[in-house]
């Protein structure tokens, strides 16, 4: 995989390259200065999102502190990732799409069920994603905070409500994450197959780290 249009602009050594099957959950580590590139592999994948920091558990991606700091709900090139001390986390240095979702939230057995029918509700979820990667950390359900959506469209319509449409990423498109303090990132590559955030159809991502 070292010579491909995935790494293209990415400086600096690949330390960690890893292909994150269609619905499966990811967890890394990531020092600080390392570069986090998630690449879109197939395109209209949404990849939910959250952080914790290393040194501190108690102290975690906010998606208040986050929008309140830059006064925008989307998060685009040059956004600082906050924790709920108001800290730095992470930078998104670079991305090929104009902006990401931070206020859609992560699907679950229960949420399917009320949007979509009692049929769904033993479909696999997000939520169930960030369980199962965070149990490696110690970490239980009351860990989990609003988490970020890389990829997704959630427009806030006239009237206040939130749609969920097509994505507005195309297959290699990317999104980079420089990291302000050692983290841990946690991933859901979605499963939703309810809604258009992945085309109804859930593809694998890539994920690179570079130091």
């Amino acid at each position: 995989m070292s010579n491909d249009r995935d790494l293209s602009g990415l400086s600096g050594t690949i330390i960690h390259d890893e292909i994150v099957a269609a619905r499966a959950p990811w967890l890394h580590h990531i020092a600080a200065g390392q570069t986090l590139r998630i690449v879109d592999v197939e395109g209209n994948q949404a990849v939910d999102f959250l952080l914790y920091s290393e040194a501190d558990d108690t102290e975690r991606y906010s998606a208040q502190d986050t929008v309140a700091a830059q006064g925008n709900l989307f998060l685009r090139k040059g956004t600082i990732l906050r924790s709920n001390e108001g800290r730095p986390m992470m930078t998104i240095t670079d991305t090929a799409v104009e902006y990401h979702d931070t206020i859609g939230g992560a699907c679950s057995c229960e949420s399917n069920t009320l949007r979509y029918g009692h049929h769904t509700k033993a479909q696999h979820a997000c939520v169930e994603n960030f369980l199962e990667a965070n149990l490696t950390e110690a970490r239980g359900k009351r860990d989990m905070v609003s988490n970020i959506n890389f990829f997704m469209n959630v427009p806030v319509l006239e009237d206040g409500s939130l749609g969920i449409v097509d994505g507005i990423s195309a297959p290699g498109l990317t999104v980079d994450l420089r990291a302000e303090m050692d983290v841990i990132v946690v991933v859901s590559n979605c499963p939703q197959i309810n809604n258009p955030c992945n085309a109804f159809n859930p593809t694998p991502v890539r994920m690179i780290v570079a130091a």
